[in-house]
Order: C-alpha cells, then structure tokens, then sequence
C-alpha cells in the first residue's frame, strides 16, 4: 500500500459521524492554525506600527477573497470530480483530473497575480478606502497577489488531497509555513522596520514553502493521487468537467464576496477606527468559520464519493448528519468568541472604541454564526451531487442581491453599525432554506434517474449534473 493510500478515507462503507469528524479534525485544525498565522499580520501592525496599518491590513480582506474566491471555487470543480472518480474506483479519470488541475491551478494564479499588481488600488478606491489607509492596504496587496501562483497550487492539491480522505498532511504543510510566517512577521517589523510590506512579505514566504512541501508529497506518491512530470499537460474533457462544476462555485464565491465587499465599503465611511475594530473581530470570527468549513469540505467528499458509488441513502444521510454537526460546532465556538471577545480584540489593538466596535460584530453576526455554517454546508452537499449552477444562484438572491438591496434601503434609512450588522444572519437563514430546497430536488432528480436506469459496471464521476 502507498504512502498516500494509507492516508485516505473510504466514505461509501462504515460508519458516518466518526469518519465525518475523523476527516473534519485534521481540516479544523488546519483552517485555525491558517488563520491564525494570518492574524500575526494584524497583530503585528496593530501593536507595533499603528491602527491606519491594522486598518490597512484587516480590511483589505473581502477584497482578497473577492478575487481569490472566483479561481479558488473553481477548485471545487477538482475536489468533486476527485471524490466521485475515487468512489467509482476509477483511477486512470482520477489521475488524469489531478495534471489536470495542477496546471489549471498555475496557470489562475498568474492571473490574480497580474489582477492584483495592476489593479489593487482601483478596487480600494471603488471600496472608499480613506486616506492615510489606502496606499498602505495597496501596498500590502500588490506584494501579497505576487503568492497567488503558489497559493493557488497549495489550494487546489490541498483540496485533491481531501477528496480522498487526506487531511493530514495538508495541516502538518501549512503548520510548517505557519510557523515561519510567524518568524518573519516579526523580524521584518521588529528587526527590519518594515511595515504592512513586512508582513505581506512574510505570507508569501510561507506560501510557497507550503506549496513546496505539498508538491513534493504529490511526485513522491504510487497511488492514483500522484503527479509525473510527463502527464502535466491538460486533457481537454476533463477540463471541460471541472469548469462545468467549478466555475459556477467560483461565481459563488464571488457573489458571495461582492455583498461582502458592499458591507465593507459601507463600513469604511465609519473610519479607521471603526474598520480596525471590525477588522479585528473579523479574522477572530474566522476561526469559527474555518471549523465550520472543515464540515462543509467534508460535506462534499462524502456526497461526492457516494454518489461515485451510487449509495444514494448514504448520500441523504451523511448530508444532515454534517449540517447538525456544523450547527453544534458553530454555537459552541461563538459562545467561547464572545465570552472571550475583550482579550482576543485586545491582541489586536489598544483603543477601547475598536474593541467596543467587535464586542458588538460578536452580538449581532458572530452568535448566530452557526446559521452560516449549515447553509455552506448544506451548499457543498449540493456540490458533491455535482450539481453547480443551483447553489450559484441561490446564492446570488440570497446573499449578495438582498445585501445590496439592504445597504441600498434600510441602511441609508437608518446609517448605524447595528443595521449594517443585521443583514448577515437574515442573509444567511434565506439562502439556508433555499440551498435545502436544491438538495432534495437534485438529490431526488438522480435517485430517480438511477432507479430507472440498470446499473453500469463502472460510474462516470463526472455526469452528475442538474
């Protein structure tokens, strides 16, 4: 048995929340340890260098994942296509799916590389950044996008690497450039006296050694997930394929991150002060969404495979006992954050009116987080049904128009951080409500279609659309 066989998960037999949680931990442990080597760059600045450049730093973060998200959910194309072809046991399509995306994944990442370099302040300017923060978050956004490659690399074979159940090396990886993001946060500010290009600096560093690190695990592998330099090129049907599912996932994101952006850039007329605060109370409230997004990966690799399997009861059950299980771990976590929320907000910055700004982002989006938590996931389970235009639009109405619509009307009507504050969890139940809707339909629409067809001997991962 290889190296990388003895590390997967087999979801189409046994039992379903131990291998959901056993596959969930290690991709829980991995998001939190990201985010919180991320948050060194916030803590670093704000406490040594200044608020403009906590400012600069904490909210150039819905513009990252505005054009992160796009080429990042394209990855999810992989991940299902991954997750099926492992189910169906079909190796030569799983193999083929994975030099596929590796050179997909490269070639993303010059894009957002060149998107960042020649467009970064533009975005801020269209944000309403203010003065004294804008040149600074430029700054650090121009040297951050130059990583986009080798982020994008790390992401997308991270997520190939989960869809057959490994989910410990991609947290040993990034806990190792994690740590040296961390050494180099420091010494560029503390020894170099550098300021927000310090830090930014010090994220690209770590990237690529995670890159690095993941890449060499992929060429020393024997079984399917395995990458030889003779098979890098791309073939044209699975490609097709990924973009099929990926890219309506990636316009999810997107849609997702520009209702985000139109929060942020109401935001941003509070001032600096304001922005740091919920800068702060931001990347803190990240480590309850990474642990519930490790649900939500596992939401689709368990869907994906059964459905490679054609275990289609498998596929209903594992769905609900994942949204039960994010809605647990949501609650429970948002409770510790805001028992918790001075000291964290205190890690970040000195100014009492900053942290009485994330004390109240605690009470009215980080309590009923868990609310997010279930619609993610129950939007993944979609996914690994391999289905991507339906979640896309739900998506779409429920989150990013009826954001818009909220800041357009009921904000301007009544401009205070409360109202801006609200529209997250009403946001979130609607899409929730809509996402279970697809769910049944999609899931029904193929149980049915398999009833009704003789089963093949072998199953093609990649024609579960609706």
């Amino acid at each position: 048995m290889s190296f990388l066989k003895r590390h997967t998960t087999d979801f189409t037999e046994g039992p379903y929340f131990s291998k959901i949680l056993r596959f969930s931990l290690p991709i829980m442990a991995t998001g939190v340890l990201q985010l919180m080597f991320n948050a060194v760059d916030g803590m670093v600045v704000g406490k040594f260098v200044s608020d403009a450049a906590l400012a600069a730093v904490t909210s150039t973060g819905s513009l990252i994942n505005l054009i992160v998200n796009l080429f990042m959910g394209i990855s999810t194309g992989s991940n299902v296509l991954v997750a099926q072809y492992f189910g169906a046991r079909r190796s030569k399509d799983l193999n083929e799916v994975v030099h596929t995306s590796v050179i997909l994944s490269l070639a993303l990442g010059v894009i957002v590389l060149l998107v960042g370099q020649f467009f970064s302040k533009t975005f801020l300017q269209w944000m309403n950044s203010p003065e004294g923060v804008i040149d600074l978050s430029a700054l650090y956004l121009r040297i951050y996008f130059l990583g986009a490659p080798v982020s994008l690399l790390y992401n997308f074979s991270a997520a190939m690497l989960r869809a057959v159940g490994d989910t410990e090396h991609p947290l040993i990886f990034l806990t190792i450039g994690g740590v040296l993001n961390v050494f180099l946060n420091l010494f560029c500010v503390l020894v170099l006296k550098l300021g927000v290009e310090g830090v930014a600096i010090g994220t690209i560093a770590s990237q690529f050694v995670s890159a690095a690190l993941v890449m060499g695990l992929l060429f020393r592998g024997k079984g399917p997930i395995r990458i030889t330099l003779p098979e890098l090129k791309i073939r044209w049907r699975k490609l097709g394929r990924i973009l099929r599912i990926g890219v309506p996932a990636g316009l999810q994101g997107v849609m997702f991150s520009i209702s985000n952006v139109i929060v942020q850039t109401a935001m941003n007329g509070f001032g600096k002060v304001v922005m740091a605060g919920n800068g702060a109370a931001t990347q803190i409230e990240g480590i309850t969404y990474t642990a519930m997004n490790s649900v939500t990966q596992a939401s689709i690799n368990f869907v994906g495979q059964n459905v490679g399997a054609k275990k289609m009861e498998r596929v209903r059950k594992g769905a609900w006992i994942c949204v039960g299980t994010v809605a647990v771990i949501g609650i429970v976590l948002s409770l510790i954050t805001l028992v918790l929320g001075r000291v964290l907000l205190g890690l970040y910055t000195n100014s009492e009116e900053s942290i009485q700004v994330g004390m109240t982002k605690f009470i009215y989006v980080g309590l009923p987080y868990f609310i997010c938590g279930m619609m993610d996931t129950m939007s993944g389970a979609v996914r690994g049904l391999g289905a991507s235009l339906s979640p896309m639009l739900i998506t779409t109405i429920g989150t990013c128009i009826f954001r818009v619509v909220w800041v357009m009307t009921l904000f301007q009507a009544d401009p205070r951080l409360e109202v801006l504050y609200f529209v997250y969890p009403i946001s979130w139940a609607i899409t929730f409500v809509g996402q279970i809707i697809c769910f049944i339909i999609v899931r029904g629409r193929m149980n049915r279609r398999l009833m009704n067809v003789p089963k093949p001997k072998h199953v093609s991962g990649g024609e579960t659309t609706a």
